[in-house]
């Protein structure tokens, strides 16, 4: 059975059972800080577990992308080493969410396995919650009792609260879990170790393919469980596993889920898969991290240097760098595997066939930036290896260049060995420790549990229809974190819009009489408003909640000047045009886009008319709160790669822009005033980035061009012609700027005879050791004009140009063989006398201080060591 019919089946039986099918969400979170990624099928469902939203149905059921690369489910280094540990995977589900509960999900599971996909029973063992003391949990007797059921008791085995008690994160829904394990090794095998030994053991071929996770408490911050107020299921099934299953597989990459990815990789690197360990775990390594990869970019996230981009990236360098290692890939191929993953994946993921191009351009420039780094790496470790007085390189300096300059440290370690070299794993230990520390404190964040004012009230936003109002306090909870102590405020409704799509929060107060409580910001949590404050008002009923409306009215000029200016973008560039990410604030807006060249002066241009052309137009916004999805997207408006949207959603009309948004716009295009490009730059591969500024900042903008301008024309004498007189300024400077180069050349050529007047030989050594004054790159090219016209050359110019002291020391190949001598060693040496530092190559390197009084006592150092 092909993979593609497996997901289906699954699907299809889960429909039988009246359960909603819904599509995965965005591999990349938006709204959730808790989360950088989606890490497991039940991530997208949060706000229903937590009360916080109205499911859309009581029985769903999907197939969810995920990723396994941080925090506590981090598989990352795993990768490639085994045959089941993956980045990427889809994780199969059903949901129940207060509807059947442990019967119908053990009954269901056991139907469609044994029956549906045909495992057989005795290959079948099933874990239970054995109970936990501390905890005061009992034994679940209920599970053991309905798995009796379908399969013999001695295949039902207790779990610990380690492999059988799941719990979303230190706070949240949990509940006892119910495993079913699949033992797919040999008869003879099986014949000689019972399955039941091997169970949660790490056998690769006694594995966990299904989790049943009966959701039935909340743990409170303080470590205690409290009974929900419904039961719910969660199961997660991963799929590649039951891939390997069902086509008798003992490897998850045997399945069609990678050998046609596999097959690929060997065709382009021309080595085999099964030649050889180092082999098999690089394309293992590198058909796991493309997926992941692939479908990152596919739902809006790029890679960059913070966050989840960092993630993305990290994995993207860590398959380069198993590539170059131990494939010999040193150019560019991971994006060559982009056709064959959207041809193979492409009718379940629709975005990677849509998205293919952006895919392809975003990973081959990463590729080639990553290969130049791992050069410029390559370089800098010969110089520690050549700089190194002992055997051992120092930790600290590794990881520097795997840290700073992203050199990765593996190859660090097999370039060493090969030399002869090993690390100092300690050194680099401590320092990876330091730097875990510093990431930890950065982002520790101490949250109690919520204090529920009104347990019955509703929750909404107003936002869109007023900017104050009379509210009451909900919910509030108190958090701390590196920046301080702070609450957390759930209102009843609402009017501050919190961060989201791209636009950020509102600000302002809450009043209540004299009291007047400042919100700093206004964010979004599993689907709750969440209004941050320094102070806790006293009062929590008959508050007045109050926005920062000017602040508000930047925003939404700058936010429907982004549509505006998305519109513009197709009509001028083309409808391939897409946004790949956006910032709205008070003061600007950003917004990223795909193109493939930097855009004209002429296209700007025609962008910014177009803009202002609408805004002229006075269009009225047309919204619609309640849309379906379907007919939004029957209407012409467009939908965002890596959004999640609902049935319903809000629908936002300017003329002829027509988006999905759920932010704050302007009543009509005439509000925005001015709208001005600021900058248009590259922001990733095949994604340019528009900065731009609306209103009050965009007439401030043109008013301090106009000021520049006055200041210019008066600098000029106020010209009739004020370019004509920038230009012949500007010829006059150049042919000053000539003359000053050509003198300066021809002091360099009189000081290099001056020099070689000064040669004085010891042994067999003709040296030149001066001081002077001049330009640095005018000394390194006489050193080395000096030193293919004089042999045995050794050269130290001890340099004050401009009262900053420089060293720079040059020799002959022969006498850096001859003598020993290093010049990099000799300026590190020698540039404490002038208070400095430097290294360079043994036979050319330069140094730079504070103290210009040391430059003699460097003269006579060299003469000492001539003597």
């Amino acid at each position: 059975m092909k993979s593609n019919e497996i997901r289906a089946k699954f699907l299809n039986f889960f429909q039988s059972k009246e359960h909603k099918i819904v599509p995965s969400a965005p591999l990349v979170l938006k709204d959730d800080p808790t989360l950088m990624f989606s890490n497991s099928g039940m991530t997208q469902f949060k706000d229903y577990f937590l009360g916080y939203q109205t499911p859309v149905a009581n029985r769903i059921a999907d197939t969810q992308k995920c990723l396994r690369v941080s925090g506590k489910h981090n598989d990352l280094d795993d990768v490639g080493k085994d045959t089941y540990h993956h980045t990427m995977f889809e994780m199969l589900g059903n949901w129940s969410f207060g509807d059947y509960f442990k019967k119908e999900a053990i009954e269901w599971s056991w139907e469609l396995l044994t029956k549906e996909f045909g495992i057989s029973k005795d290959n079948i063992y099933v874990t239970i919650f054995e109970g936990d003391k501390s905890e005061n949990l009992e034994r679940d007797q209920e599970a053991y009792d309905f798995w009796k059921e379908h399969i013999s008791e001695d295949r039902i085995l207790n779990g610990n609260k380690d492999d059988n008690f799941w719990e979303m994160g230190e706070q949240g829904p949990c509940g006892p879990c119910s495993e079913i394990h699949i033992d797919i090794r040999s008869d003879q095998e099986k014949a000689e170790v019972d399955g039941k030994s091997l169970v949660n053991m790490d056998h690769p071929q006694v594995i966990e393919i299904w989790n049943l996770v009966f959701m039935e408490f909340n743990r409170k911050a303080n470590g205690s469980l409290e009974k929900l107020p419904q039961q719910h299921v969660d199961t997660g099934m991963g799929f590649e596993r039951l891939c390997m299953v069902l086509q008798g597989k003992t490897s998850n990459y045997d399945t069609d889920v990678f050998t046609d990815l596999i097959a690929e990789l060997e065709s382009i690197s021309n080595k085999k898969y099964g030649s050889s360990q180092p082999i098999d775990m690089a394309i293992r390594v590198v058909v796991d991290h493309v997926r992941a990869v692939a479908f990152a970019i596919a739902d809006g996230q790029l890679p960059s240097n913070n966050g989840a981009g960092y993630v993305i990236r990290r994995i993207l360098r860590r398959a380069i760098s198993y590539g170059y290692r131990n494939l010999g890939m040193n150019e560019p191929f991971i994006h060559k595997l982009i056709p064959v993953l959207a041809k193979q994946m492409g009718e379940a993921f629709p975005e990677l066939p849509i998205q293919q191009k952006l895919i392809n351009d975003v990973i081959f420039e990463e590729e080639r930036s990553f290969l130049r780094t791992i050069e410029q790496g390559l370089v800098r470790l010969d110089n520690l290896i050549s700089n190194s007085e002992g055997k051992v390189l120092s930790g600290a300096a590794v990881f520097e260049l795997y840290d700073t300059f992203g050199f990765p440290p593996d190859l660090s370690r097999i370039i060493a060995e090969e030399k002869g070299f090993s690390i100092d794993e300690k050194g680099y230990e401590e320092e990876m420790a330091k730097q875990k520390k510093r990431s930890q404190k950065a982002s520790a964040t101490a949250t109690s549990d919520w204090v529920v004012v009104d347990a019955n009230a509703s929750e909404s936003f107003v936002g869109y229809d007023r900017t104050d109002g009379e509210v009451n306090i909900t919910r509030y909870r108190k958090v701390e974190n590196n920046k301080g102590e702070f609450y957390q405020i759930v209102l009843d409704q609402t009017p501050f819009y919190a961060e989201s799509g791209g636009q950020i929060g509102d600000s302002g107060f809450l009043i209540a009489g004299d009291e007047k409580v400042e919100v700093l910001d206004t964010k979004k949590e599993n689907n709750l408003i969440i209004h941050i404050t320094k102070d806790l008002p006293e009062v929590k009923e008959g508050l007045t909640a109050k926005v920062n409306v000017k602040r508000r009215n930047d925003i939404m000029k700058n936010h429907s000047a982004t549509h505006l200016l998305h519109q513009a973008l197709r009509t001028v560039l083309g409808e391939h045009v897409q946004q790949k990410g956006s910032f709205v604030g008070p003061d600007y807006l950003r917004f990223d886009f795909s193109h493939f060249s930097k855009l004209t002066e002429e296209e700007l241009k025609q962008v910014n008319d177009f803009v202002n052309n609408k805004i002229k137009e006075h269009l009225d916004l047309i919204e619609d709160r309640a849309m379906a999805f379907n007919d939004a997207i029957d209407a012409g408006a467009i939908a965002l790669f890596g959004e999640k949207y609902g049935d319903v959603v809000r629908m936002i009309k300017f003329g002829d822009s027509v988006e999905l948004c759920g932010g704050t716009h302007v009543v009509n295009t005439s509000d925005i005033y001015l709208f001005q490009i600021v900058s248009e730059s590259s922001s990733a591969a095949g994604i340019r980035r528009i900065e731009a500024i609306t209103g009050d900042k965009a007439l401030a903008y043109f008013k301090n061009f106009e000021q520049q301008f006055r200041q210019v024309e008066d600098k000029l004498g106020k010209p009739k012609d004020v370019l004509a007189s920038l230009e012949k300024l500007q010829n006059e400077n150049d042919a000053l700027k000539k003359e000053i180069e050509n003198y300066k050349l021809q002091e360099a050529k009189n000081q290099k005879q001056v020099w070689k007047n000064q040669v004085q030989t010891y042994g067999d050594v003709n040296a030149i050791l001066v001081e002077t004054s001049m330009d640095n790159a005018l000394i390194k090219d006489l050193v080395f004009q000096l030193k293919a016209e004089i042999d045995n050359l050794f050269i130290v110019v001890a340099n004050s140009f401009q009262d900053k002291p420089t060293i720079s020391v040059g020799m002959s190949d022969n006498v850096v063989k001859d003598k020993s001598w290093n010049a990099g060693n000799l300026v590190r040496e020698w540039a404490k006398e002038i208070k400095g530092g430097g290294g360079g190559q043994p036979v050319f390197a330069t140094a730079g201080g504070k103290d210009v009084n040391g430059l003699s006592k460097v003269l006579e150092l060299a003469k000492e060591l001539l003597d």
